[in-house]
Parts: structure tokens; C-alpha cells; sequence
């Protein structure tokens, strides 16, 4: 793993820059407070923290390499103690000859520089403590970064496996029904087979064209509801009635694609099917700041018998809804004596392509 300094522009521009300001920090000490000559100051502060600063940057990969075998506590303990032991010996004895080598007439630096070997080894320490921080506090950064894209990428997956589980619980049922339908239609009625074929074709590519797109226009939405209704009403003729009252302004709304089907399937299921008179399923949109609003409405024979709680493609809606905008209200059912509507809220705000 490449040092995080060398990963990282501005972390390598900081490094520097604090380094820098540590020499011209110690020149001024040493020049002031030890009376050193201002050469024999900077010299002293560029070699000493110039190569505390290269032990420093090298430090990282000897971390790295003990870090590649499990250690107990102890035992890591015990390691960074020799590590920084050995680090701050090589430290001191390359400053020392390194400055014995720039000032070898000098007396009085020399005598300085042997007599602060003791505060340069505590000082060599605290530097060591410094580095071993800040490299665990990136690792641990790191570390978390990385489990959050990992968990994220796991949350994405699962996502969208749920809603492709969800959609491939909605499309068979259909599927199954206008096949029959077209079965039977092949002997009686050839061209209305050939036709219902046609828009059962349509409505499967546009189905399969957005399984990677989680939303759609309300109006390319409506465009695929009235190809399923169509091939519905070649089941049902005239007991399948449709009316919208949908305004312009509702038309260019982004909703959840396929979301509208199961809930017309679902109209025709419990008003149409058990029913010998003409059944209104009316669609209307109501929209508002916040929300586009979608009514669904049929009527029903109160006489057939009533389903128990809500059918697998009103969960499934539910849950697409909870899955996309990561809310519980936003589908409102309805049941009267003698209709049945359901209501679908899409906020306008969330609704945008992925």
C-alpha cells in the first residue's frame, strides 16, 4: 500500500509544510537561546529534522509490514518499542556525524550538539509517537472509508435485487392470462390474435426496456397502461370501461416505472373479473407542490366475495415505494360499499433517474 503522503497531493504539501516551519522554528531557538551562529542553527535544524522527517515518511511501511501478521496487543507494544529505539539510534548517530562532518572546527556547536544527544533521543520519541498516531488514525480512516463504499455497494445490490424480485412477481401473472387469451383468440378470431399479439409485444419491450431505470414519464407510463387495457378489454369487452382525467401538467412527472400496472390488474381482478355489467376503472392525477397524486378507481360487486388484506401486487408496490423513496405513506387504500380506489403519492422532489 503506497504511503497516504504520496496518495494524497495535499497531505504531502502539509507534510512539508510543517517541516519547514519546525526548521525555521528551531533556527530561531538555537540562534537566540543557544547563541549559535545562524549557519550552525540552520544547518543543525535542516539535517536533524530533514532526516526525522525521511524516518517519518518510512516509518509508514514498516507499520504496514507488522501489520501483515495478527499480533497480540503485547506483542505489537513490545515491537513499535524496538522499532522506535532502533529508529531514534540511527537518527541521532546520522545527525550527529552528518553535523560533525558540516562543522568539524566549530567547538562550540560541537560541544552543544554532544550535550543535547539526551533531549534530542526524548524529543526523537515524541516524533515517533507522532507518526505511529497519525498512520493508525489514516489506517483507521481508511478502513472505515472502505467498509462504508463496501457497505454501500452491498446496500445498491441488494436494492436492486429486491426490486427486480419485485417486478418479477408482477409481469407473469399478466403474461400468463393474455397468453391463454391469445390462445383462445388464435381459432376464433385470428386477427385480433395477431393484434393482441402485437401489443402484448409492445408492452413486454417496454417492460424489459426499463429494467435499469428505476423511473419514467407518468405519460410513457399511461402510453403502456392503455396497451394492457387494450389487450385486457379483448378479455372482457364491454365490461371493461377506462376513463383518465389526467392534466397536462401531471404528464411529464417522473414515477417509478411498471408501478401503475399491477394496480389496474389488480382494479380488473376484484371490479371486472366477477362482474356481467360494465365496470368503470377511472384514473385521475392531482398535482400538488409536494406530491403527484394518482387515484385509481373501480367498482366492484359488493356481492362477490370480498379478498383478504391486500393481494401480492399491492405489497409489492408498497414495498417498491419504501425501496425507491424510503417512505411507508405513500400508498392510501381506499374500500367502499360499492368501489374501490387506491391512492399513490410520488413525491416530485425524489423523483429523479438513477
Amino acid at each position: 500500500m503506497l504511503n497516504p503522503f504520496i496518495k494524497n497531493r495535499n497531505y504531502l504539501i502539509i507534510y512539508l509544510a510543517v517541516w519547514v516551519s519546525l526548521m525555521l522554528i528551531q533556527t530561531a531557538i538555537l540562534n537566540y537561546y543557544q547563541e549559535l551562529s545562524l549557519v550552525s542553527s540552520l544547518n543543525d535544524a535542516v539535517v536533524f529534522n530533514g532526516l526525522l522527517a525521511l524516518i517519518g515518511f518510512n516509518i509508514w511501511y514498516v507499520l504496514r509490514f507488522n501489520m501483515k501478521d495478527e499480533q497480540s496487543r503485547f506483542d505489537l507494544i513490545i515491537n513499535h518499542m524496538l522499532v522506535g529505539i532502533v529508529t531514534i539510534a540511527i537518527w541521532l548517530t546520522s545527525g550527529y556525524f552528518l553535523m560533525q562532518a558540516l562543522e568539524p572546527t566549530n567547538e562550540v556547536y560541537l560541544d552543544f550538539l554532544y550535550n543535547s544527544l539526551p533531549w534530542r533521543a526524548v524529543i526523537g520519541a515524541f516524533f515517533y509517537l507522532i507518526f505511529i498516531l497519525i498512520y493508525y488514525m489514516m489506517l483507521y480512516y481508511e478502513d472505515l472509508q472502505q467498509k462504508m463504499r463496501i457497505e454501500s455497494e452491498l446496500n445498491s445490490l441488494v436494492r436492486d435485487a429486491e426490486l427486480n424480485a419485485l417486478k418479477s412477481q408482477i409481469n407473469p401473472h399478466f403474461l400468463f392470462n393474455s397468453l391463454n387469451s391469445i390462445s383462445s383468440l388464435t381459432m376464433n378470431d385470428p386477427e385480433k390474435a395477431q393484434e393482441m399479439v402485437i401489443k402484448l409485444s409492445d408492452f413486454l419491450r417496454y417492460s424489459l426496456s426499463h429494467d435499469r431505470n428505476e423511473t419514467t414519464s407518468l405519460k410513457k407510463e399511461l402510453e403502456n397502461i392503455e396497451r394492457y387495457l387494450d389487450i385486457e378489454k379483448v378479455r372482457f369487452g364491454h365490461r371493461l370501461k377506462y376513463q383518465k382525467n389526467v392534466p397536462d401538467t401531471c404528464l411529464k412527472a417522473d414515477i417509478p416505472n411498471m408501478i401503475l400496472q399491477p394496480l389496474f390488474e389488480n382494479a380488473i381482478k376484484h371490479g371486472v373479473y366477477h362482474s356481467t355489467e360494465e365496470v368503470l376503472v377511472e384514473l385521475r392525477c392531482i398535482p400538488n407542490k409536494d406530491f403527484v397524486e394518482l387515484h385509481i378507481l373501480n367498482d366492484f360487486d359488493p356481492d362477490a366475495a370480498k379478498p383478504k388484506g391486500e393481494g401480492i401486487g399491492l405489497k409489492n408496490i408498497r414495498k417498491r415505494l419504501e425501496l425507491i423513496y424510503q417512505r411507508a405513506d405513500l400508498l392510501e387504500i381506499k374500500r367502499e360499499k360499492i368501489s374501490f380506489e387506491v391512492i399513490l403519492r410520488i413525491p416530485i422532489q425524489k423523483s429523479k433517474k438513477n
